[in-house]
């Protein structure tokens, strides 16, 4: 029988053997005392199996509450435990209840973090997973051969419909691929959604028509269920290629509802991240959080970005973006979505880290803010992609380009 293997990286203060067969059976057949029922052969069908522990450092003082060493030492490892999918079968928030429930609860524990996945091959029958991609979104915009370059609505909340379509046609003159609304944004008491949509995608669509270029705009359908169906199909009745869903809000199943209809890119926007992962030893960790949007059916999902203005690392960010295009069985690509702080400066250490245009590069003060207006920060971001892709550093592309080269006299002092 297929099982699904999760990572751990754990501290506890006890006997790390007994430590992880506790979590083990916490998260499947067992519990803190033998009970009735609880055969060996109920056992050897549903119990979860510890697979593999790699002993690593050794703490001084708890990374979080648990049971006290009374020799003041806090043992760190790598475990492996898995389950066979007889426990949960193609059930995703069963699934998650198993990786990630009661366990974080044990006392047994001091640290505890879910770092990464292994699903069985049967999985890509059971989810459609996501429906474009990277090369479905590069289609849907036209664009090849580098980054998509794209921004956020700028201010987030107060603009009116009217407002909001005047700014995307001036972006979309300028050559942006995508546009989308800030997170905090849904149906406001001045840019209602329906009129949104109305307004912004009678910008797109005749810019379309002239052009044969269609901006992709996601449009922000986070709610519950019923209303995020009639929002997509808002959506797509006007033409519109692509919705945005605040996906640690609404949640996998809402999310996997609403990929499931598969007739326009799911944007995955993970706001709310910091309280999952920002702590070492407590949460979850990029790789395996990406894994379960895209059975969801996500298309693009955030992951920071370079220099980035949160607390993030650039190595994490790096981290995120290999887990993002590293395949996953055999399909479900994910675009990358860069953002966070970001414009055209960070471009050059961007492609050195990574070596790959295969992201959407978002800006949003580094395209709003740019002194020559957004169609200046839109060009000036294209030229610094293409600066770091011909290997210029970004004093020898500000001498080149003469809308980039503006820009870091703006934020290069930032």
């Amino acid at each position: 029988m297929e099982r699904v293997t999760a990572k751990y990286y754990i501290e506890t203060p006890l006997d790390l053997e007994k430590s992880a067969q506790v979590l083990a059976g916490e998260q499947s057949s067992g519990t803190f005392i033998a009970v009735p029922g609880e055969t060996e052969e109920l056992k050897q069908r549903f119990a979860a199996r510890v697979e593999n522990i790699t002993v690593m450092d050794v703490a001084d003082s708890p990374a979080i509450p648990g049971v006290l060493s009374s020799g003041g030492k806090y043992q760190r490892a790598m475990i492996e435990v898995s389950w066979s999918i007889e426990n949960f079968g193609y059930n995703l928030p069963v699934l998650v209840s198993t990786l990630q429930g009661n366990l974080y609860e044990l006392t047994q524990f001091t640290g505890l973090k879910l770092m990464d996945l292994e699903l069985p091959g049967s999985y890509a029958h059971a989810f459609k997973g996501p429906k474009f991609g990277i090369e479905g979104c590069r289609k849907l915009t036209g664009v090849y051969g580098r980054p998509l370059i794209g921004t956020i609505i700028k201010p987030s909340v107060g603009m009116t419909p009217e407002q909001t379509a005047v700014l995307v046609n001036t972006l979309a003159k300028a050559g942006i691929d995508f546009v989308k609304d800030d997170e905090l944004l849904g149906s406001s008491a001045n840019s209602p959604f329906d009129k949104r949509v109305d307004a912004v995608m009678d910008v797109i669509n005749r810019h379309a028509d002239q052009t044969g270029k269609k901006v992709m705009y996601a449009f922000n359908i986070s709610d519950d269920i019923d209303q995020m169906q009639r929002n997509y199909e808002k959506v797509l009745h006007s033409g519109g290629t692509s919705v945005m869903i605040s996906l640690n809000s609404v949640g996998l199943s809402g999310v996997k509802k609403i990929g499931d209809m598969g007739e326009l890119a799911i944007h995955g926007h993970r706001n709310g991240w910091g309280m999952l992962n920002r702590h070492p030893l407590l949460g979850i960790e990029f790789p395996a959080y990406q894994k379960l949007w895209r059975l969801a059916g996500v298309d693009q999902i955030h992951v920071n970005g370079i220099q980035n203005k949160f607390w993030e690392s650039d190595d994490s960010v790096v981290k995120s973006i290999e887990a993002c295009l590293t395949p996953l069985l055999g399909g479900y690509s994910v675009l990358p979505v860069v953002s966070s702080g970001q414009w055209g400066g960070q471009a050059p250490e961007t492609y050195r880290r990574t070596k790959t245009v295969d992201l959407l590069y978002m800006a949003g003060g580094g395209i709003m803010a740019h002194p020559d207006g957004p169609a200046g920060g839109v060009v000036a971001l294209q030229q610094a992609w293409q600066a770091a892709v011909d290997g210029l550093s970004v004093a020898e592309a500000a001498s080149k380009y003469l809308e980039f080269g503006h820009s870091v006299s703006v934020f290069g002092k930032k």
